[in-house]
């Protein structure tokens, strides 16, 4: 159905795609088909039924958090939620990259605020499936550390993990939450607004680091508590692109971004040295592309960009060529793939 669609939907500017899209899976709904047990992961304490999962960014305002779960996810992620509701950067702001199977956005955390998000996700209590909410803070904000304590405090009861996002390139200022001092306080403060019985508490890191933040991120994060580091969020660099939108500003993302997010998850599995569990995001488009993160360290992985040229069956396709793939190569269980292709040791805190 999608392969009929995508002509016309590609006819359309993104963001009216994209609420079309929106739309559709609210009314499709649908109910999760059981992953095959070979493909679960235990990861900061959370049981996940298989590794494929869906960023950031799709369903910002958790619109739709249990259609996506339906369609095969493993786990969804919604926001970034903002403490208090913005617009976002001016339009246009997202840009289709066909040519180079790539997307490019600075949207600013366009979302509708936590409160509102916060109600929808209480409604959905008790219907199974991990739901991951990604906190971030607002533009204008006086007090962007106290945004994130804020919103651990106010989202920790509707979801299964939460994901401090201070690696968006599209909000002025914010990637400047990585230098060392202002990590350290802003660790300190989500800490201070953790409760003992919360969900496990994520950090999403850039791809555009030198080796020695890689060293100092993986450092903190593991002595401030972090149960996971997502690595990596959209690059700010430019790979040599064919389409016409390559030189628009913001956050990149889809294949061009494969080979650098890749080797940024290499750099931390080497800094962290199993220590504390990674997931990796960023130009996963395919089975193959999983693996491939998974031996590199990875215990879950999450995409995005792929769906917007393959539809929301991606998912569910790309379960079923792992569990293919492990038949065909033997491997009882894709938990036992994590790290094997990596020098660095196994994360000794998956079943944590």
């Amino acid at each position: 159905m999608f392969r009929t669609l995508q002509p016309l939907l590609f006819t359309l500017e993104p963001e009216r795609a994209h609420r079309l899209a929106l739309g559709a899976l609210r009314m499709a709904g649908g109910r999760s088909r059981a992953a095959d047990p070979r493909l679960a992961v235990r990861v900061a304490g959370l049981d996940v039924p298989s590794p494929i999962g869906l960023a950031a960014g799709f369903d910002k305002d958790a619109l739709v958090p249990d259609a996506l779960l339906a369609r095969g996810f493993g786990f969804v992620e919604v926001g970034t939620l903002t403490p208090l509701p913005q617009a976002g950067n001016p339009q246009p702001r997202l840009f289709r990259l066909v040519e180079d199977g790539a997307v490019i956005n600075r949207m600013g955390f366009n979302n509708g605020g936590q409160l509102a998000a916060r109600a929808r996700l209480a409604a959905r209590r008790g219907q199974g499936g991990i739901v991951g909410v990604n906190i971030g803070a607002n533009k204008d904000s006086a007090d962007r550390i106290g945004d994130y304590a804020a919103g651990v405090g106010r989202m920790a009861d509707v979801a299964d993990y939460l994901t401090i996002n201070i690696s968006s390139p599209n909000t002025p200022g914010l990637r400047a939450l990585q230098d060392p001092g202002a990590l350290a306080a802003l660790l300190s403060a989500v800490a201070g607004a953790r409760r003992p019985d919360g969900p496990p508490v994520f950090l999403k890191v850039a791809p555009d680091l030198d080796p020695a933040d890689v060293e100092m991120i993986a450092e903190a994060a593991i002595a401030g508590g972090m149960d996971a580091l997502i690595v990596a969020n959209t690059t700010v660099s430019r790979p040599a692109l064919r389409s016409r939108h390559g030189g628009e500003t913001g956050g990149l993302s889809g294949r061009p971004l494969a080979p650098l997010a890749l080797d940024m998850l290499r750099r931390f599995a080497a800094a962290a040295g199993g220590r504390i569990p990674l997931i990796s995001a960023g130009g996963i488009a395919t089975a193959d592309d999983l693996w491939e993160r998974l031996l590199a360290g990875a215990s879950l992985c999450q995409l995005y960009s792929a769906l917007v040229y393959e539809g929301p069956g991606l998912a569910r396709r790309i379960a079923d060529d792992l569990v293919a793939r492990m038949d065909r190569e033997g491997v009882a269980r894709i938990a036992d793939l994590i790290g094997a292709g990596s020098t660095s040791t196994r994360p000794s805190r998956l079943g944590s």
